[in-house]
Formats: C-alpha cells, sequence, structure tokens
C-alpha cells in the first residue's frame, strides 16, 4: 500500500475519471469523491495499476450489492468488511465492456475496404460482441442508412464526409483474443458485462442485451491469451475461411504497457504491409499517437481515433454518442485483397 504521499498518481486518475464519467450522475460523483477521499485512495492504491480503473472499482462493488446512491454508501462498502470479497471480484475480473455501439465506425472502415468478403480478427474481444456488424441495421443521423439486416438498429448523430457503405459486410469468418474471454451462453459472465454498463445509461444496457441475444445465435471463435502471442494464429485462423482477414481493436490496446502497444502497431503495420491483414483501430489519442495525429484534434477528451490501415479517417465517442469524420473517403486507397 501506498504512504499518503505517493497518493498523487491514482488522485488525478480519479479526477479524469470523474470527467470521462460526465454522463452518469452517480459515477461522476462518486469518482470525484474518492479523489478526495485519502483514506479510499490509500485503500485501492493497495490493488495493481491496472485494477484501480473506477469503472472496475464500482462494479464490483455493485456485484457485491451496492445500488447507485450516495458516496458515502460506497465509502462504507470500500474501507469495511467487505472489502476482501469486493477485492477478490476486483482481481479476478475486467472491465470487458463490449460496447457494440462501436459497431456504427466499424462498419464505415469496412465498407472502405470494398465489397470482397473478409474475416473479422478482434483483440481484446471479451464476448466477442463486436464480431457481428452484418447483423445490425444502421441509421447514421445526417449522413445516412443502412437497413436489411434483420437485426436491432444501432444510431449515431455524424458529422463530416461520412461513406456510408452500400450493404452490408460479407463474414467469413468471427475470430476473437482475450485474456479472459466471456462465455455469451454463461449467465454470471453476462451478469458482469450488464453490471460495467454505467448508471442513468439504459439505452447502452438495452443496446447490450440485445447484442447479447444476436451472438448467442452463432457464437464466436474465441481465443484465450495474450493478444500479441495469439495474433498470428487468429489470422491464420480467419485466412483459412476465404475472406480478407481484417485486425480491429476498440478500447483494447489502452490496456497494454507502453512497450506492448509499440510491438503491436509496428506487428499490425508490418501485416498490413505484406497484404496479410487490414488494420482497423478505435483507440483514445494517446494510445497508439502516430494514429491520432494524421487527424485534426478530437472533439472531446472521451473521442477515440479511428484509424485504418494506419490512417485517421475521424473521431468516434468512447460510448457512441457521436462520430465526426475528418477524412474523405480515398477512393481506391484500401483495396480488397
Amino acid at each position: 500500500m501506498q504512504p499518503p504521499s505517493d497518493l498523487t498518481d491514482i488522485e488525478e486518475r480519479y479526477r479524469l475519471h470523474a470527467a470521462e464519467m460526465s454522463t452518469s450522475p452517480c459515477y461522476h460523483a462518486w469518482a470525484s469523491a474518492v479523489a478526495d477521499d485519502p483514506e479510499v485512495l490509500r485503500r485501492l492504491s493497495g490493488l495493481p495499476p491496472l485494477k484501480q480503473q473506477a469503472n472496475l472499482v464500482f462494479a464490483a462493488a455493485r456485484r457485491h450489492g451496492l445500488a447507485p446512491g450516495p458516496y458515502d454508501d460506497l465509502r462504507a462498502l470500500l474501507l469495511g468488511p467487505e472489502w476482501p470479497a469486493v477485492r477478490e471480484t476486483i482481481l479476478a475480473r475486467r472491465t470487458q465492456t463490449n460496447e457494440v455501439a462501436r459497431l456504427t465506425a466499424l462498419t464505415l472502415a469496412l465498407g472502405m475496404l470494398g465489397d470482397g468478403p473478409v474475416a473479422l480478427v478482434e483483440l481484446g474481444a471479451s464476448a466477442g460482441l463486436c464480431l457481428y456488424p452484418d447483423r445490425y441495421d444502421y441509421l447514421w443521423g445526417g449522413a445516412g442508412e443502412l437497413l436489411g439486416s434483420g437485426g436491432p438498429t444501432l444510431r449515431i448523430p455524424v458529422s463530416g464526409p461520412v461513406p456510408v457503405p452500400a450493404g452490408h459486410p460479407r463474414i467469413t469468418a468471427r475470430v476473437g483474443i482475450d485474456l479472459d474471454p466471456l462465455d455469451v451462453t454463461d449467465e454470471d459472465d453476462m451478469g458482469w458485462l450488464l453490471t460495467l454498463i454505467w448508471p442513468g445509461h439504459d439505452e447502452r444496457r438495452d443496446r447490450l442485451a440485445a447484442a447479447i441475444e444476436v451472438t448467442r445465435a452463432e457464437p464466436p471463435h474465441l481465443l484465450a491469451g495474450d493478444m500479441l502471442d495469439r495474433l498470428d494464429e487468429a489470422i491464420e485462423i480467419a485466412a483459412a475461411s476465404g475472406g480478407t482477414p481484417v485486425v480491429h481493436h476498440s478500447a483494447a490496446a489502452a490496456y497494454l504497457d507502453e512497450h506492448d502497444r509499440a510491438e503491436l502497431e509496428n506487428r499490425l503495420r508490418t501485416l498490413v504491409a505484406a497484404g496479410r491483414c487490414h488494420w482497423i483501430s478505435l483507440e483514445g489519442p494517446r494510445v497508439i499517437p502516430s494514429l491520432a495525429v494524421t487527424a485534426p484534434r478530437p472533439y472531446a477528451a472521451d473521442h477515440f481515433c479511428l484509424a485504418v490501415d494506419g490512417r485517421a479517417l475521424g473521431w468516434f465517442q468512447g460510448h457512441g454518442a457521436a462520430l465526426g469524420w475528418v477524412s474523405p473517403e480515398p477512393a481506391g486507397e484500401y483495396p480488397s485483397k
């Protein structure tokens, strides 16, 4: 456990979490209060750094019966006799949100790769819910729509020269890699995913529940392990299906350390240059800086940079509230293999 003088970093992180959680009044208040509470900060500082994330801590607390409400209730739980059980859940679980609204950006990126069949490989796939872009209809407010899937509709307001695709992607394989894949048929695993939805985000919760049903109809091929270790294997499985492999990740590389992020970027750029796959990235601007610098500044702090094959195309609010396209469609630059 860190001494009081060493709590500056975790305090700053919780102030950042509070800003990021502004759309959930409960979580915003909790994160703000934690940042001002040295005793709770000291308790949380005893966790491994990657386990100190507000969403993980708050979801674990709710998993143990805490209802959204006053901060004093959260404080009592974190400092009280139930802390060992909450801590065990924090250490055992991950923030595997599987925000399917990100398909509104992924589908646009896939449409730029041509109309040939593609084989998807998702890094940090959780339960694999984002491997089904062909099973949804889309309404890109202000730009156009893509209908006819027979599945749920995803809506997002957009700005800029958004290249609305003419049809849904043709998917020949759905492969995911995750350190701890979640089983879409397991009620406990899916209960954890639903707990990760922030209080007040009812639309996100309904969207996730619908996505679980979509995925249960045809569960994906999930590989357990490190994304760097199993990347080549996943691409080989995808290629064997007859489609062009497309590796994508959203809010996943952020959980790698700086060395592994650089290694992932180098590996993917090399694979793209060799014609072995396409690469779609949807990450915060500081996660893979070389991508973000190829686009204008983000619209807000919680926006992710959307990039295809190393070139930034737009900014996406992390939970699907908005998408801004900053690059016109480059004719012929992303041919289907």
